[in-house]
């Protein structure tokens, strides 16, 4: 069955519903809900049009779309999933963030609305609840990296960064860093500030914000720091008030993990000194910085090519290219892999442009004559060994980075 043949399923099981009927809304939002998990997509996208609402799954990271279907006659599709998630019906007119807990044992949702031109758009975030990745060891992280974490993870004081843009799988290498610490260091106390809680994990005291009751980030991390806690987790850092409480948490006794939205690890530091995060405090206070992308990775059915075209410009002697098959469903592609550049602030230069304000560049240089391996490096190494495609790196990584001739 290919990825197609499944999507066409689905489509015909919504497209067999009567709009009309009291229980469309029920049935669809149902069926598509099962059908998104069952096909591994990780947000399901409804867009109102003025032709009905437009469906698009992301399956490995990649758009897939499923059709345009009428909302319904008596109760609309995103009507229903709003009463699911616990969101108020009759504001259409703001944003709104809910979770959908009871639709299945074996996963949570997270729904997103927000007004648009014809309507309310929904996004469904789809987290699966049974851990695929569990610990650091399961990231499939190369050795070296994985070492590197490991020996963080020890540290008692310091600021571990999580990096990448949005959907890179920040939040499931941090919670593989919760339970390693959770397993190995039962006596420390460990705390978590999130929005949202995404996958509860024993023995550790995990808080979610709720902005109507004014419990912000910054608001939540200034109690928190009051519970004695050894060992912080701040879901993400948003904004610079709560970036500047994290860090000077990790200056005064804590370790501290957290996620942040950045194209590269010194892109991260670069934009965390623009927010007005003093350099001495970068300096002191950061351990590390990983920043990551997913790629999918090449079926079996790929073939061997030493063509330039197969390259794409990437510095690699050969490269494989996708094909087709049941087994990929169709795309070429079966799963997804890890690729990640990990900068220590150890690392010779690196304090030393940090406090003289360099910018992203002239830091990543410095990272790099220190001896980081970028993630133009691992990379060009998961295309040579025919793990990924030189196009699905272009995809994920561009073709404009400055410092790819010498990273790769």
């Amino acid at each position: 069955m290919t990825a197609e043949d499944s999507l066409e399923q689905t489509r015909g099981r919504l497209l067999a519903l009567s709009p009309a009927s009291d229980s469309y809304a029920t049935q669809f939002v149902d069926i598509l809900l099962h059908a998104g998990y069952a096909l591994g997509a990780s947000d399901l996208h409804l867009l109102p049009t003025p032709a009905g609402v437009d469906i698009r799954l992301r399956i490995d990271g990649v758009m897939q779309p499923l059709g345009t279907f009428p909302p319904g006659a008596k109760a609309d599709t995103i009507t229903r999933l709003k009463v699911l998630a616990d969101l108020l019906t009759y504001r259409t007119d703001v944003p709104q963030e809910g979770r959908i807990r009871d639709l299945s044992a074996t996963i949570e949702m997270r729904v997103s609305t927000f007004p648009t031109l014809h309507g309310e758009k929904a996004v469904i975030r789809l987290f699966a609840a049974d851990a695929r990745f569990p610990y650091l060891a399961d990231l499939g992280l190369p050795p070296s990296q994985c070492q590197q974490l490991d020996r963080l993870l020890n540290e008692t004081a310091g600021a571990l960064l999580i990096t990448g843009p949005a959907g890179s799988g920040k939040t499931t290498t941090a919670y593989a860093c919760l339970r390693e610490l959770a397993r190995r260091s039962a006596g420390r106390s460990i705390a978590t500030l999130e929005d949202p809680i995404e996958v509860a994990i024993s023995g550790i005291a995990q808080s979610q914000v709720n902005l109507r009751a004014g419990f912000d980030l910054a608001t939540g991390l200034r109690s928190l720091l009051r519970q004695d806690p050894q060992v912080i987790l701040v879901g993400e850092m948003r904004d610079p008030v709560t970036a500047g409480i994290a860090l000077q948490a990790s200056l005064t006794g804590q370790l501290v993990l957290t996620t942040f939205h950045a194209g590269s690890a010194a892109g991260a530091l670069s934009r965390l000194a623009d927010m007005g995060v003093e350099p001495y405090v970068l300096r002191s206070g950061v351990l590390a910085v990983v920043c990551q992308r997913l790629v999918r990775k090449l079926c079996h059915c790929a073939i061997e090519s030493d063509s330039p075209e197969a390259r794409l410009g990437l510095a690699v002697t050969t490269a494989r290219l996708p094909q087709s098959c049941a087994d990929c469903h169709g795309t070429g592609y079966l799963g997804r892999t890890l690729l990640a550049e990990l900068l220590s602030l150890d690392l010779d230069e690196v304090p030393a442009a940090i406090l003289a304000r360099a910018d992203r560049v002239a830091i990543e240089q410095a990272a790099l004559r220190g001896g980081m391996q970028s993630r133009w490096h691992w990379a060009n190494l998961a295309v040579e060994s025919g793990l990924t495609s030189a196009a699905e790196v272009r995809r994920v990584l561009g073709f404009s980075d400055a410092l790819e001739p010498e990273a790769g």
